[in-house]
């Protein structure tokens, strides 16, 4: 009888979890090597003076993806993760005193935009039909498979996705597209949104993007209860259960190459040696510091990097009844604001706000009595000048003076704690360069063909997992990452043999 193959992954973010589930499940042994003290990467707890808050990602979309895992394990997900359906997806708010629900019910959608805004019915339909239509012809190919192996697509489903594919998905920016559709400015910007989903401008990134509409407002928007870290803790215990080991507090300081060949690592000065390495780590990081190929690193710094992030975790005093679990404060002037952004990367006054309150789901679980906990984000660039603390008390001083006019009232004596995330916290933290939060941008239509594939073309049984690489960020991705990068190892493993 063979042994077991063995498989080293470096890093424990929700890519490398699901693919060291993936990997166990097929017979491989795993070992998952962490830096930090915990699971999930840019998705950890923070419990301060009675709040909890979720760190990262807020935004629960597919939980089918979560659900393939389960299946594929043989366990019951009801046992593991409970979730439900949000009836409103999320509150937009405008300096003007509109304010916008969007309804996961397609029918009182249409109404509320045509009562609020004039806007015709049949544009909101025709829009979510068409985003629909793009994410099942192309979407779902581009998403679901390599775009870097020969293999990885079939002749039928190359003819549909050309055939699929029109001018304006790719020469017209999500903006242009979205003007053509919608003749009201703030209903304009309301989907001009969607492009931050990946870290990207509406200005620039390709049509295409409007296909990320599809997962919030035909699919569906969710709430896993106990938060979102109740989906990290889910994914680490199946993980534990199927048999992948965790190694926390343990970096790794170098992939062994021999023969250019991917051997194993190198931490805490000790060798591991394994048949196959994958890297759950920033794509430029992993070459920078882990292969020291400056060289290749360099090449990724040319590609625009995605936004990063500056939040704010307040305990408020307060109940806010007019806030939702999800809320989106605009700026006056939405290009303006994305060419600080990307083109001048310098603070901009009037930053939009994103608000996430988990203790509107669950109040005594997050945040005691009348009490909430607002996880208060604004996009900025990659770029850890951006963790100064006097561009940092600029940011948090237009954010207080923004959300106390929206709001009529002052939030700032209302804070009781305060904690902040800022681009070198996320770069310290996850490796991810500049902190940008999904690698790479898509403000170019042929950025989803120069993100990283998720294999390594000179280093053989080298792989990659993750928002950094293909098909990109966000849990959805990066579950749809590892099983795309897992089915890979896979099927390579069968000619292993021949290569000894």
């Amino acid at each position: 009888m063979q042994p077991s193959p063995k498989a080293i992954i470096i890093g424990a973010g929700i890519a490398g979890i699901a693919t060291a589930i993936r990997l166990a499940v097929h017979g491989f042994t795993v070992d998952v090597f962490e830096k930090n003290d915990h699971p999930g990467g840019k998705l950890y707890e923070i419990k301060k003076n009675g709040f909890c808050f979720d760190s990262g990602p807020s935004v629960f979309v597919q939980p089918e993806n979560i659900e393939l895992l389960f299946e594929l394990a043989g366990e019951d997900i009801n046992q593991h993760l409970e979730f439900k359906k949000l009836d409103i997806t999320c509150r937009y708010f405008y300096e003007d005193a509109t304010v916008i629900n969007a309804f996961a019910d397609r029918k009182k959608l249409q109404q509320e935009l045509y009562q609020k805004l004039n806007e015709p019915i049949h544009s909101i339909e025709n829009y979510l039909d068409e985003a629909r239509r793009i994410y099942d012809d192309i979407g779902k190919i581009f998403l679901n498979h390599s775009l870097h192996k020969k293999n990885g697509w079939r002749l039928s489903e190359i003819i549909q996705t050309l055939s699929s594919t029109r001018y304006r998905y790719l020469f017209s920016s999500l903006h242009a597209v979205n003007k053509k559709y919608f003749k009201n400015p703030k209903l304009v910007q309301l989907f001009d949104r969607f492009a931050t989903y990946c870290g990207s401008n509406p200005y620039e990134a390709p049509g295409m993007l409007q296909l990320i509409c599809h997962l919030e407002l035909n699919l569906g928007s969710y709430y896993p209860k106990g938060g979102m870290m109740s989906v990290n803790r889910a994914l680490f215990n199946l993980a534990i259960k199927k048999g992948a080991r965790f190694h926390f507090n343990t970096g790794v300081e170098k992939i062994i190459v021999t023969n250019k060949k991917a051997t194993g690592i190198i931490s805490n000065q000790k060798k591991f040696l394994a048949d196959v390495v994958i890297s759950n780590v920033d794509v430029f990081c992993t070459y920078q510091n882990l292969l020291n190929d400056v060289a290749v690193a360099t090449k990724f710094l040319k590609q625009e990097r995605s936004s990063s992030a500056l939040v704010f975790y307040w305990g408020i005093s307060k109940s806010f009844p007019q806030l939702e679990l999800h809320n989106i404060f605009f700026s006056k002037n939405y290009e303006e604001e994305f060419k600080y952004l990307f083109d001048k990367k310098l603070p901009y006054n009037d930053p939009t706000i994103y608000i996430n309150i988990t203790s509107k789901i669950e109040p005594g679980l997050h945040a005691t009595g009348e009490k909430e906990n607002w996880f208060v984000m604004a996009n900025v660039p990659a770029d850890i000048n951006f963790s100064q603390p006097s561009t940092i008390q600029s940011y948090k001083q237009n954010i207080l003076i923004k959300l106390s006019r929206i709001l009529h009232s002052e939030i700032e004596p209302l804070i009781e704690t305060e904690e902040i995330l800022d681009p070198q916290k996320i770069e310290t933290g996850t490796g991810s360069y500049g902190g940008a939060l999904y690698g790479t941008c898509s403000n170019s239509r042929t950025a989803a063909f120069l993100r990283h594939s998720n294999f390594s073309k000179n280093i053989n049984r080298l792989y990659f997992a993750g928002g950094s690489v293909h098909p990109g960020g966000g849990i959805p991705l990066c579950l749809k990452s590892a099983a795309i990068t897992a089915e890979m190892i896979i099927q390579d493993r069968k000619k292993w043999k021949y290569e000894e």
